[in-house]
Formats: C-alpha cells, sequence, structure tokens
C-alpha cells in the first residue's frame, strides 16, 4: 500500500503544482526554461505513474474491503466507460466536443474514475479511483482561476470530433475485448 500512496503523492502532486501553486509553477518554469521544466515534471509523473501502477498491483494481491459493491454496478460502471475515452481524444483533437467540455480530460477523469468506484470497493481502489477524482474535481475548479496554457494538439478542425469520437468507442471496445484484463488482470465484461 505505501507503494500505492508514494505513487498517487508524486504523481497527482506534480499533477497539482498548478492547482496550490501557480506562481510557483510559472517561477520555475523561467528559472529553469519552459522544456527542462516539463522535462522534470514529466519524470516526476513518470515516477510516480509507474509506482501507484506497482504499488497497486501489489495491494491488489492482499485487498482490504471497505464496501461490496453489488453485481449490477459492474454494469453501470461498463455503461459509465463508453463515453470516457472520447473526451480523453478531444483534448488533443479540439472540435466541438473540446469546445462544449471545456476541458475534456478532466472529464474523462472524473467519469473513469467514479465509474470504478461504483464496482470496485477495497481501500487500494478508494485511493486510487478517490485520489484521482478528487484531484480531477479540484483542477477543474482551479482551471477557472488561472490563466490558459496552451495545450499542444492537432490544429481544430470539424473532422476532429469524428476522429475523437470514432477513435474513442474503438479504444473502449479494444479495452473490452481484452486489454483491461491483460493490463489490470480483470476482465470488464
Amino acid at each position: 500500500m505505501t507503494l500505492l500512496i508514494l505513487g498517487l503523492i508524486l504523481f497527482l502532486g506534480i499533477h497539482s503544482v498548478s492547482i496550490v501553486a501557480p506562481t510557483w509553477r510559472d517561477a520555475q518554469a523561467l528559472r529553469f526554461g519552459e522544456m527542462p521544466w516539463k522535462g522534470i515534471y514529466s519524470l516526476i509523473s513518470i515516477v510516480g505513474f509507474v509506482a501507484l501502477i506497482i504499488g497497486f498491483g501489489i495491494a491488489r494481491q492482499s485487498p482490504v474491503a471497505l464496501y461490496n459493491p453489488p453485481s449490477w454496478a459492474r454494469h453501470i460502471t461498463a455503461l459509465l466507460m463508453v463515453p470516457v475515452f472520447p473526451p480523453l481524444l478531444a483534448a488533443y483533437l479540439p472540435g466541438r466536443i473540446k469546445a462544449t467540455l471545456k476541458h475534456p480530460m478532466l472529464a474523462s477523469v472524473k467519469l473513469w474514475a467514479f465509474a470504478h468506484l461504483l464496482s470496485n470497493g477495497t481501500l487500494a481502489d478508494v485511493l486510487l479511483f478517490g485520489g484521482f477524482l478528487i484531484w480531477a474535481v479540484a483542477d477543474r475548479i482551479s482551471v477557472k482561476r488561472r490563466p490558459v496554457r496552451p495545450v499542444p494538439g492537432a490544429p481544430a478542425r470539424p473532422i476532429n470530433d469524428l476522429i475523437a469520437i470514432v477513435g474513442g468507442l474503438g479504444l473502449y471496445a479494444v479495452f473490452v475485448m481484452g486489454l483491461h484484463l491483460r493490463l489490470i488482470g480483470v476482465s470488464p465484461v
């Protein structure tokens, strides 16, 4: 559990710098340069992500049950996951989806985390999905109060929405048909 918590602290912590200390973040980017700052940010993110994945895997071997989700919750989770991937892609493919959701990646993270909390009730699940849900809500609130930074991605085009929808639904199908089982060890169906 310690490695999962450390991973969450590193990953969500570095992703929270703009939430809790935007002027400090800007000062560091100015001090080191934008690209070196992004390199440090990326390195900490990767280390945190690897630690939380390994830690989550270890924690799942000795689960601590907090609540027992009803069996039908798996079906609700599968249904709620359908619209998760298109906005995730739309974050980098600007179009109407991105304009409507404003921050489509945060919308995806919130829906993904909430859906998984419905069907998973161990301590590791609550830490992982609950941590991401709390972070995404805090970041969405924070993003309204800070200057917008450009997100790298494709140029805005009407076809981007179609690409995001078709690609997102394709990713969902790939996960349902076996990638989730292969990566996570649990079949969503």
